[in-house]
């Protein structure tokens, strides 16, 4: 049976009285526990009441409750079957509840004030919130409701220039790429940044790509030893004195190596 606040005080306690359709179950409270509900009820304000449900309309108890800003919370308290011994459970519209301090002497009035302080922790979040929804393209929750912590918002612009745009200054570029540490230092044709150490290598042995195609676009990094051993397996490649005379194996552009390195 659903109570609602316009019902008198008379009418809550006929409901509670009358006899249900479980009458004769073991669970049936005691009469003194009723009494002891109406009368915190009273102390909360039986205008505050929204609705009540379960033993007769008194152990699942909605209060509407106002905040500072004029917001509506719906406080929904259970009463265990050993209540007040043990403390009530509670329902609401907020992100997270309040830790309730309970003892066998609280009552009701004593949640209604514990929730009303929460609820004064939580205003400058809800109005920041107020402020996302009213400024902001919120695509979701489309509905948004007290207890939601979450936004996902519309941007129309890149994520780094909108980023700017919060910290109000310009975002530093990446630091120029070192080609120490750039993958274009392995070399473009054995694919490894060392020679391997080798006596037949001479100076060469164990080191680092030492020749860069000069065209911008390609850049390509060689070892001048693999270089020249490809350069000699081409046709097209030409030779003056001690020099050989090709292509780039990656662009194409003129590349030319020492046979020795005298």
């Amino acid at each position: 049976m659903a109570l609602h606040a316009t019902s008198s005080r008379d009418s809550v306690r006929a409901a509670a009285e009358g006899e249900p359709e479980w009458a004769g179950d073991a669970s049936r409270r005691p009469a003194a526990f009723y009494s002891a509900v109406f009368a915190q009820i009273e102390e909360v304000g039986w205008e505050r009441l929204v609705s009540g449900k379960g033993d007769g309309g008194v152990s699942c108890l909605v209060f509407r409750i106002l905040d500072d800003q004029g917001r509506n919370h719906l406080l929904e308290i259970t009463l265990p079957m050993n209540y007040p011994s043990s403390p009530p459970c509670l329902v609401a519209d907020v992100p997270y509840l309040p830790e309730l301090q309970w003892s066998k002497g609280s009552r009701l009035k004593d949640v209604v004030c514990q929730f009303q302080e929460h609820l004064k922790i939580l205003q400058d979040y809800w109005s920041i919130m107020d402020d996302i929804d009213k400024v902001l393209w919120v695509v979701d929750p489309t509905k948004p409701t007290f207890a939601m912590s979450h936004r996902r918002i519309a941007l129309d612009k890149k994520f780094h220039e909108n980023l700017s745009t919060v910290l109000d200054f310009a975002l530093p570029p990446p630091p120029s790429v070192n080609i120490e540490d750039d993958e274009q230092v392995d070399c473009g044709i054995c694919y490894a940044k060392h020679l391997p150490i080798d006596d037949e290598l001479g100076t060469h042995s164990g080191g680092t790509t030492d020749y860069t195609c000069e065209n911008p676009s390609c850049s390509r990094a060689f070892h001048s030893v693999c270089l020249r051993d490809w350069l000699r397996a081409i046709t097209t490649t030409r030779q003056s004195f001690d020099v050989l005379f090709g292509n780039c194996p990656y662009c194409s552009d003129p590349v030319a190596v020492k046979i020795t390195d005298r």
